[in-house]
């Protein structure tokens, strides 16, 4: 099918025409917040493999930062335990109720392209949207993938920006930073329990991931909006941070998936990592 996306969002109309293909993949990735597996049994897109976001190891403790990127021959065993050759087409599916479990698909998404994976979609509206249409269809049961070997990692360093990377960038104004949290954490009137200090990396400009989606429609605000929402944030090299990159991963999707500006990264460690290090400095907006 010529019309299905190998990035960004895919339809539920263009992936239930696609049932059959021998390259698709579904990833539900429900975590236990979602209901997990449980959930997954009672009612999953046809064809769907389930890997729990929390649980399954798309991110890694390092330190005191709970998001890092895992290493990667886990990340090319995880792949592979799903299913995932060079080849597929990949739709993740996340719940589909709230900004957070579609920041989980978009980090899913990010760390599949960084090892070097070419074709990946989040379904648009997630689970949810659907269910919302009876006519369509849902399995049940446990999750069967067909397994495959490790993945062959190909790095996409540039997706990726590091603590050092970062600072140099902030230093130098040679990127933007977009600060994915609420206006509590980026002023420092709140912060993360790993995090060390409180504020946001100098030079910042803040955009609460939160306001991309619409939770009423279970998915992301129309392209307009976002490129309203978004506009603001200069035009060059970007570098998109939260508290763990979670929901940094919704800014990174947006800013280079949807609305296709180059040169945007996303920096897995954010402000758990960034403040491990005292020489780092950290502003705030409170006296």
């Amino acid at each position: 099918m010529s019309d299905f996306p190998v990035s960004g969002l895919v339809s539920p109309e263009i992936l239930q025409a696609a049932f059959g293909r021998p390259d698709l993949v579904i990833l539900d990735i429900r975590a236990t917040a979602e209901g997990g597996q449980v959930a997954f049994e009672a009612g999953h897109v046809p064809g769907a493999v389930h890997s729990d976001y929390a649980a399954a190891g798309w991110r890694a403790k390092v330190g005191n930062a709970p998001g890092m990127l895992p290493p990667l021959d886990h990340l090319a065993a995880l792949a592979g335990s799903l299913g995932i050759r060079p080849e597929s087409r990949v739709v993740i599916v996340p719940a589909g109720h709230a900004a957070t479990d579609f920041a989980a698909a978009a980090r899913v998404y990010w760390t599949l392209k960084l090892i070097g994976h070419g074709q990946q979609a989040i379904l648009d509206g997630g689970f949810r949207g659907w269910q919302a249409d009876p006519t369509r269809p849902i399995a049940t049961g446990p999750s069967r993938p067909a397994v495959a070997p490790p993945y062959p990692v190909v790095v996409k360093q540039e997706l990726r920006s590091t603590a050092d990377a970062t600072f140099v960038a902030a230093r130098g104004k040679l990127a933007t930073l977009v600060d994915a949290r609420a206006a509590s954490y980026f002023d420092g009137r709140e912060k993360a329990a790993e995090a060390t200090r409180a504020g946001h990396i100098p030079g910042a400009v803040s955009r609460d991931y939160a306001a991309a989606f619409d939770p009423a429609a279970g998915k992301l605000k129309p392209h307009g909006d976002l490129g309203a929402l978004y506009g603001a944030v200069p035009s060059g090299p970007a570098i998109s941070y939260c508290n763990t990159g979670h929901t940094a991963a919704l800014n990174w999707f947006v800013l280079s998936e949807v609305l296709g500006r180059d040169e945007v990264s996303l920096y897995d460690g954010s402000m758990t990592d960034w403040t491990q290090d005292p020489e780092r400095p950290v502003a705030t907006a409170v006296g």
